[in-house]
């Protein structure tokens, strides 16, 4: 039986997904709370059947690797039991949020009486092109139904399988509920000229959202058709004043370093007055060196204060290049630069923003909120680790991914992120003048019994 293309197959899912928005747009917030329970209670039920689906996963894992690679791939590839548990507990998570469609953000008279409002309702379809796990997999597919959105995902292809399996548990259990068939779709082929075709499909899908690797959001970002929600790219700055507490600054810079170094909200640069450098710097910077292992890269005056330290089993200060300043890492390297004033540090952050998340340590008020004033980021703290820029840390509820451009939505996505605004005015026979009907005709028509 002859395969068909992948093109016309993506299309295909996207057509039965597009139909299904319709409907479910028209199901209550009770139908859909009762849907994400069943699907929490039915892969409880069945987490056997996405254990089964990843052994097959780490089976396919090419055996040729080398022992400490292959063992790594597999550790990250490994779903347990307890895993699967964890993503129910996700969904529970996900069903317990308010239901954002319906909210009214905006409410006002207008000078001629008509009741407005701005409503919040679902955006349609949306793309999720993942290269994680199941856990991403099921809370962007919870996320999306609970803000009454039909999902197409597209999971991480080293759990195939398993997410194969997953959504099909959610599917049956979602369907009980009368969830239409294509509200949760799964593209169930792993080639790349898939994904590319889902972001080029603008009158069936309504916005895509990457998760993954920077290769990834760049390709998407530069090839899709459809506007992206979510783009988690930009860097983080973590800017240390002159008037820093010292204790609290190193406790910021490593915990934004050294939390998560795979979290696109972790340090890229490190930016520190000169006032403060000689206390701060010497200390810190063999801390990272020593205990975190982590790769320096700094300017001229950072490498003078340390010199080229031989630490055992690691390398010292590497001085910086110029690209060094604008990559954005996602690992244990930070790039560490002494600045003369605040206008300096504003500046080089300017000069490689939009960023993702800046942070300013400082005991100044008025520096503070400068700093928060002329910072163009999509999030800017004072004081706190960049790691807490997030949907749950920041008490805005689950998050379905991040987005750094100026586009849509700035920061966290969380469920009001997936939604758009409708503007609502009831009525009661208001007419925009000059009106093209004369008032005796108009008042003649309504009393004669023809009209």
């Amino acid at each position: 039986m002859l395969e068909v293309p992948i093109k016309m197959h993506i299309q295909n899912l996207a057509r039965q997904a597009n139909l299904a928005a319709r409907p479910l747009s028209f199901l209550s917030s009770q139908q859909r709370t009762l849907a994400l329970e069943a699907m929490a209670e039915q892969l409880e039920l069945r987490v056997d059947e996405v254990v089964a689906g990843n052994r097959k996963d780490l089976d396919a894992i090419p055996k040729d690797l080398g022992t400490e690679e292959y063992r790594k791939i597999r550790d990250r590839v490994t779903v347990t039991k307890d895993d699967v548990l964890e993503i129910v507990e996700t969904i529970r998570r996900v069903c317990a949020e308010p239901d954002p469609i319906g909210q009214e953000t905006q409410g006002w008279m207008s000078v001629d009486g008509l009741q407005v409002s701005r409503i919040r309702v679902p955006m349609g379809v949306i793309g999720i092109i993942s290269e994680l796990g199941p856990d991403v997999s099921a809370e962007s597919i919870a996320m999306c139904l609970r803000s009454g959105n039909v999902c197409i995902l597209r999971g991480g292809k080293e759990w195939f399988l398993t997410n194969s399996a997953l959504v099909r548990v959610l599917k049956e259990a979602a369907q009980t509920q009368g969830i239409p068939e294509g509200a949760i779709t799964f593209i169930d082929r792993p080639e790349r000229e898939g994904v590319l075709e889902l972001t080029r499909l603008t009158k069936l899908v309504n916005g895509v959202i990457p998760r993954g690797k920077t290769g990834l959001r760049k390709a998407v970002m530069e090839q899709s058709r459809v506007p992206v929600l979510g783009y988690d790219g930009g860097l983080c700055h973590v800017y240390i004043d002159r008037d820093a507490d010292l204790p609290l600054a190193q406790g910021v810079v490593v915990n934004s370093k050294i939390q998560d170094p795979l979290a696109s909200n972790s340090a890229d640069t490190l930016l520190v007055h000169q006032g403060i450098s000689r206390q701060l710097l010497p200390g810190l910077l063999r801390r990272l060196l020593s205990e975190f292992k982590v790769d320096l890269k700094g300017c001229p005056k950072t490498t003078s204060l340390m010199g080229i330290m031989e630490m055992t089993g690691h390398k010292g200060i590497e001085l910086a290049k110029e690209e060094d300043w604008g990559q954005k890492v996602q690992s244990l390297t930070l790039a560490i630069k002494v600045v003369a004033s605040l206008d300096e540090a504003i500046e080089h952050i300017g000069a490689y923003g939009p960023g993702h998340t800046d942070t300013i340590v400082t005991r100044d008020y008025e520096t503070a909120m400068r700093f928060v004033r002329e910072v163009d980021s999509s999030g800017v703290l004072v004081n706190a680790s960049t790691r807490l820029h997030s949907g749950s840390e920041l008490g805005l509820g689950p998050e379905i991914g991040m987005n750094t451009t100026h586009f849509h939505i700035r920061g966290p996505l969380t469920l009001q992120s997936l939604t758009v605004e409708k503007v609502v005015g009831l009525g009661t026979g208001q007419l925009r003048h000059p009106h093209p009907v004369p008032t005796e005709y108009q008042d003649a028509m309504m009393l004669s019994a023809k009209f």
